[in-house]
């Protein structure tokens, strides 16, 4: 960015991209802080440092990528980790991040409940920073799941979007601050809604996978891992997981529309992609969610001998880069 003011092109790099940080005034997400983020290429994001510094509406070139459930943004404070009552308080976005000692289904787990999804988007970060550096935006902040006489579980996340480019990209690293094992789960819960996701796009994968539904409903659309229909009223969601071995990476193209999104992942430490799809109206939204585990909680991960452990003072780092592509740039 700087060569555009050497140059005498501009003289406020604002006139190049958005960086800033706002407060919503209203409704259920009152009080909640977004860092505001708009690239020269085209991309446009908030980013939700009192939501686990996830991320909420994502806009590529002026056209909506991501999806919002009815809920919208929330405050933290309505999270309420009891059985049933994440359909009351799930916002979607972006990115939507899952765990750290649980994700999927809500379960008991000896003395301890687990809520859907775990309990890390209802968390807070802190020592929040958002910079330019260079030609990269970079906010960075700490997330900490912990419990008295129990777990201390803390993620420092760096998010980086290239001021030219149209790509972001999340980077944690995992530390377990105990001198005890710990078993986490970890899931990167990417969402994408209306217009990009319709009848016109179509999902593309490694061929090196296994597809496996997780239940009896989900395997009568083994046919429509990779295609999408119109809106069906009350029409039930599906989850397949899809294991790759060699390419660890999906990417949904939308012809009509002209763009493309490519997400990959760092393979060795989140082997699994969730694929889940729902084509009800009203709910439309396909789901692309790389993790450390499947999505049946931790008990029953457990069971399943899918339940990783993190070792006492043991740092993990996983990646996730979502890139936006459009296609007829340069005609």
């Amino acid at each position: 960015m700087m060569k555009e003011i050497r140059n005498g092109y501009i003289g406020n790099p604002a006139q190049m991209v958005t960086l800033r940080r706002l407060e919503l005034r209203e409704g259920r997400g009152k009080g909640n802080e977004i860092i505001e983020v708009a690239t020269a290429g085209g991309l446009a994001l908030d980013i939700l440092p009192d939501m686990g510094l996830d991320i909420g509406q994502t806009r590529f070139k002026g056209i909506n990528m991501s999806w919002l459930s009815k809920n919208g943004y929330d405050s933290p404070a309505s999270f309420q980790p009891f059985d049933n009552e994440f359909p009351n308080y799930f916002s979607g976005g972006l990115l939507y991040t899952c765990g750290l000692r649980s994700a999927g289904l809500p379960n008991r787990d000896g003395d301890e409940f687990h809520p859907l999804h775990g309990r890390f988007h209802g968390l807070q970060a802190e020592q929040v920073s958002a910079e330019t550096e260079g030609d990269e935006i970079v906010i960075k902040g700490v997330i900490r799941e912990c419990a008295m006489f129990a777990h201390e579980l803390e993620v420092k996340r760096s998010i980086r979007i290239p001021v030219y480019g149209s790509s972001v990209t999340v980077e944690d690293k995992i530390t377990n601050l105990t001198p005890r094992d710990e078993e986490y789960m970890q899931v990167y819960h990417c969402n994408f809604g209306y217009p990009f996701l319709s009848e016109e796009a179509h999902l593309v994968l490694p061929e090196d996978r296994e597809t496996v539904p997780r239940t009896e409903w989900a395997k009568t659309g083994m046919e429509k891992t990779t295609s999408f229909e119109k809106p069906v009223d009350s029409e039930e969601e599906r989850v397949f997981f899809q294991k790759m071995s060699k390419e660890f990476y999906a990417r949904l193209e939308n012809p009509v529309l002209g763009i493309d999104m490519t997400i990959s992942w760092s393979g060795e430490t989140l082997p699994v992609m969730n694929e889940w799809r729902s084509m009800a109206s009203g709910e439309y939204v396909l789901g692309l969610e790389p993790g450390n585990c499947y999505l049946m909680g931790r008990h029953d991960e457990r069971e399943n001998g899918t339940l990783k452990k993190i070792k006492a003072f043991e740092t993990v780092e996983n990646m996730v880069k979502i890139e936006f592509c459009d296609r007829n740039a340069g005609k």
